[in-house]
């Protein structure tokens, strides 16, 4: 068996909306030099420091946009005044955010896209602070500073993950990503157990690492929002590869293969590239006795690769992790 860790998150929020607010400039000083032996002194006012920009930046430490619940409201420092002697006044301070890799940042006054931060963790500025303003000393009137952009930023959590397990509710798939990681999520024989997606890091071939995805059940509908499936289904679009979870036991659920056709559905009825994302089926709960049956109904009607597996008692999980772990261009051997 792989070698276990796991990603949790304590509350998992994948969307937000904040307000940010770069620096406005300082104003320029309107002054002339005075001393007792010049009658009439020349201008000498400085110019406005700039405003502070707000930049936001991916970091590999934060993992979920639970902390903008909270706050939402982000202003950078405003620019210094200028003063006499042509003396200029100093640039605001920057405003960092931090936010998870794989945030999608937009503006949503125009709904257009800053910024995805899939993989970069590059700063980007996203509002520009104003400009100072400008002295007298050019011999003409001081100029106030400009206000700093204001924006509000919708926030749109896509997890980073190689493998996106996807299925029926109560398919197994909290029960197997338990079996190869130490990644939690509650089990039980009732729908809807996982509410919020997990992810399980895998290590296997000795030193190969994949990051596996446990995602709510899809149900469906999912792709226009039942059961939040257009929330978790996002998730699943930068995986490398999705593993389809079905239910053979023909207990809970009789028709396998309409299971399997009905995600697939929602996957197509989602769009973006999520149709031709390559897929690797694992025919769950072959400890049911009457799981053959249900296996028959699944190889009699597709013509791919499956693979009986049983994530309860780990029966096929090692045939399949091999399998995943080559499929998903990891450096592996034969």
């Amino acid at each position: 068996m792989p070698f276990l860790t796991t990603l949790n998150f304590f509350m998992f929020i994948d969307q937000a909306k904040i307000y940010v607010r770069a620096g406005s400039g300082g104003n320029g000083c309107n002054s002339f030099f005075h001393d007792k032996r010049v009658k009439r002194g020349k201008p000498d006012g400085g110019d406005g420091g700039n405003g502070g920009d707000v930049i936001i930046k991916a970091a590999k430490s934060v993992q979920t946009l639970l902390d903008f619940q909270y706050r939402r409201h982000f202003k950078a420092q405003r620019g210094i005044h200028g003063s006499s002697n042509n003396r200029k006044g100093k640039t605001g301070e920057l405003l960092e955010i931090l936010m998870p890799l794989g945030t999608v940042v937009k503006d949503v006054a125009t709904g257009l896209v800053l910024r995805d931060l899939a993989n970069d963790e590059t700063p980007v500025i996203i509002a520009k602070g104003g400009k100072g303003g400008k002295g007298n000393s050019r011999h003409r009137d001081a100029t106030i500073g400009e206000p700093g952009e204001e924006k509000e930023i919708a926030l749109e959590l896509k997890l980073i993950a190689d493998i996106g397990i996807i299925g029926y509710p109560n398919a197994g798939k909290s029960t197997f990503i338990s079996k190869i990681s130490s990644a939690k999520s509650k089990v039980a024989d009732y729908p809807f157990t996982t509410k919020r997606p997990i992810l399980g890091i895998v290590r296997h071939f000795g030193d190969q690492v994949l990051t596996f995805c446990d995602m709510p059940g899809l149900i469906q509908g999912a792709h226009e929002g039942r059961g939040l499936g257009d929330r978790f289904l996002r998730h699943i679009e930068r995986t490398r590869l999705l593993l389809h979870m079905v239910d053979v036991s023909m207990l809970e659920r009789t028709d396998p293969y309409g299971d399997f056709l009905s995600i697939n559905r929602e996957l197509e009825l989602y769009g973006g590239n999520l149709t031709g994302k390559k897929k690797i089926i694992a025919l769950n709960k072959i400890d049911s006795p009457d799981s053959k049956k249900g296996i028959k109904l699944i190889e009699e009607r597709i013509n791919e690769k499956v693979f009986p597996i049983s994530a309860l008692t780990g029966e096929g999980i090692k045939e399949l992790l091999d399998y995943i772990f080559k499929a998903a261009g990891t450096d592996v051997g034969e």
